[in-house]
């Protein structure tokens, strides 16, 4: 189902944009991917305006969360390159969290090896994903967290942290940082990847599908590259279900905000349902469960 609502959204996106092929959603992304219109010059020029624009990404945005949120990190948030020594071997970007004691700020790495994986429309929602309100937040709110153990300061939940990033991607689009139709194609375009995940992780682990027939799918929704494909695809074959934890978290979130929402009605903050996911740590999705049924249930006290 999610497949099927992301593409249509997609589609309603291009054919508004008056796009040849919005039927063939995978392949006219991976058309536009490669249209200069999108891309930087292959320079040290050209590279060096991808890291000023990310940093411009992530200026604006900081400064438009007020409505969100009331707790946000103290540690900075930094923007670089990936180390040219590893960047050939590196994923499109990372996040590094900040030193405890904010001696180090939290950094966002972009790989800048190809500037043609860097197109202009997909980067807003890698900012928001690896920076603000993404991992940055979620993982910088909980490094400075007081009264928890160590462990639950920095412990890892993939489900949590990156259903959280996933949601932040989304919840940008909402407060209205995308306005521009192709940023929130490029939106889609990564959660529609999130979403096939879905379907070929359980295809091959549940359903016997092929190594062939993950691969053939997911190029067929995505226009991914080949090769780009056959690497993800192996991921999912070590390493059952941890594909699906991006898209399942990020829709456990969503449900628990609808049913805030419809709960306590009027008395319904945006910014404390934010700071009931955020202020307790990474957890499992069954515990953040419990964590939001006792906000609601205080809040409607």
């Amino acid at each position: 189902r999610e497949v099927a609502r992301i593409t249509a959204e997609m589609q309603a996106i291009l054919r508004a944009q008056h796009e040849a092929g919005a039927d063939s959603v995978g392949p006219t992304m991976a058309r536009l991917g490669e249209e200069p219109r999108f891309l930087y010059p292959d320079t040290d020029a050209g590279r060096a305006q991808i890291l000023t624009d990310y940093r411009q990404i992530l200026t604006a945005v900081d400064k438009g969360l007020a409505p969100a949120f009331r707790i946000r990190p103290r540690a900075k948030l930094a923007v670089a390159r990936v180390p040219e020594f590893k960047q050939k071997t590196s994923p499109g970007a990372y996040y590094n969290p900040a030193a405890f004691d904010n001696s180090r700020p939290g950094t966002f790495y972009a790989n800048l090896y190809d500037v043609k994986a860097t197109p202009k429309f997909g980067m807003r929602s890698l900012a928001y994903h690896e920076g603000i309100p993404g991992h940055h937040f979620q993982i910088g709110i909980a490094q400075e967290l007081t009264g928890l153990p160590t462990f639950r300061q920095v412990i890892p939940f993939t489900a949590y942290s990156e259903g959280w990033a996933l949601y932040a991607e989304r919840l940008a689009w909402e407060l209205g940082f995308e306005k521009d139709p192709y940023d929130n194609l490029g939106r889609l375009r990564d959660e529609l990847f999130r979403a096939v995940r879905l379907v070929v992780d359980t295809g091959m682990h549940d359903r016997r599908w092929t190594r062939e027939q993950a691969i053939r799918y997911m190029r067929q929704k995505t226009g991914m590259a080949e090769s780009d494909v056959e690497a993800e695809i192996e991921r999912y074959i070590v390493m059952p279900g941890q594909a699906c934890a991006y898209k399942v978290g990020m829709l456990k979130i969503l449900e628990l905000r609808e049913r805030a929402k419809q709960q306590l009605g009027a008395k319904f903050d945006l910014r404390d349902f934010h700071d009931a996911v955020l202020k307790n740590g990474a957890m499992p999705l069954e515990v953040l469960e419990q964590v939001v049924n006792d906000y609601i249930a205080a809040k409607a006290a």
